[in-house]
């Protein structure tokens, strides 16, 4: 298996609360809740460590509620290269309502400094090499610019590493500046950052390769139900998930960025890649909380996927 970093710069403390169905403006009362230390990359990592991987989780964490945090990465076994910054991480709020619809109320986090900055960027000069590749998810901290992440991503690439990014908006158009290894943008986020539809396969077709012409080798795209695009050299594939009963759609975008990074790190063939990241992220959507916990549930989707080859391949 490989050895693969993380870095989530903007975790949380996601608190999913199960309610029959919002109703805005009045008294609601909750059927389940829970909270999980999250953020996209540390959620990609513990679908990667279920997957039998050396996980390294890093980024910025508030000194003030660190406690979740600290107990799931001890839990896990993952090697810390967090830098700890003043303030709280930030507590983001999931109302899942019976159908599988999700309100998001996503808090604000600590300021990140200067110095904090610099931490981070020692401490992976150190700790980056000998991995295989980098997972750097999510959105942008407080005090972290496009600028500074531009940088961060280049210093991995000079490192050796291949960089996996699934971010939005500036961090996503800035990450792109420097042709990563792949990206896992779903439609919307495609769409906003090269100013195009991307709608429809032909959409996304030709938005894939203005990627792949600017040096990225993998294009990820997702939507939701209708399946996962994945565009490459002489490659182009899409999977359709089976039907399943939404539990909350939370962590499926990162469990296909965790599949899709197993599968080609270990070399598989791509139609079992896609497969099976495609499987484990509709597992995702059947379970509140982040990694593989039924592996025969896992089997039987993976049989269900529905693989189809578009009829020329990205060049």
């Amino acid at each position: 298996m490989a050895k693969i970093l993380t870095l989530t710069l903007n975790p949380a403390l996601d608190i999913t609360i199960g309610l029959d169905t919002l109703r805005t403006g009045q008294v609601n009362r909750s059927q389940a809740q829970q909270t999980d230390a999250a953020g996209k990359g540390l959620n990609v990592a513990q679908v990667l460590a279920d997957l039998g991987h050396s996980v390294t989780v890093g980024g910025f964490l508030g000194q003030d509620n660190l406690q979740p945090f600290e107990a799931l990465i001890d839990g896990r076994g993952f090697a810390d290269c967090f830098v700890r910054v003043p303030g709280e991480t930030r507590s983001n709020i999931k109302l899942v309502e019976a159908d599988g619809r999700v309100t998001d109320i996503n808090g604000q986090g600590p300021e990140v400094d200067e110095a904090a900055r610099s931490a981070l960027l020692r401490l992976l000069e150190q700790v980056a090499p000998g991995h295989d590749a980098v997972v750097v998810a999510g959105s942008l901290p407080r005090g972290v610019g496009a600028d500074w992440f531009r940088q961060l991503l280049d210093q991995l690439q000079a490192q050796g590493l291949k960089v996996a990014l699934d971010s939005s908006g500036e961090a996503l158009r800035a990450g792109l500046q420097g042709a990563p290894w792949l990206v896992k943008p779903n439609t919307e986020e495609l769409g906003e950052v090269l100013g195009l539809a991307v709608d429809n396969p032909a959409q996304q077709r030709a938005a894939a390769l203005r990627l792949l012409a600017s040096g990225v080798e993998h294009v990820v795209v997702s939507a939701g139900e209708q399946g996962v695009s994945w565009f490459a050299r002489d490659l182009a594939l899409h999977a359709k998930p089976p039907k399943v009963r939404v539990a909350s759609t939370v962590g499926a975008g990162d469990s296909l960025v965790a599949g899709m990074v197993h599968g080609l790190l270990l070399g598989e063939a791509p139609a079992q890649t896609l497969t099976r990241a495609t499987a484990i992220a509709a597992q995702a959507v059947t379970q509140v909380g982040f990694g593989i916990r039924d592996r025969e549930q896992l089997a039987r989707l993976e049989a269900a996927v529905q693989l189809t080859e578009q009829q020329e391949g990205c060049r």
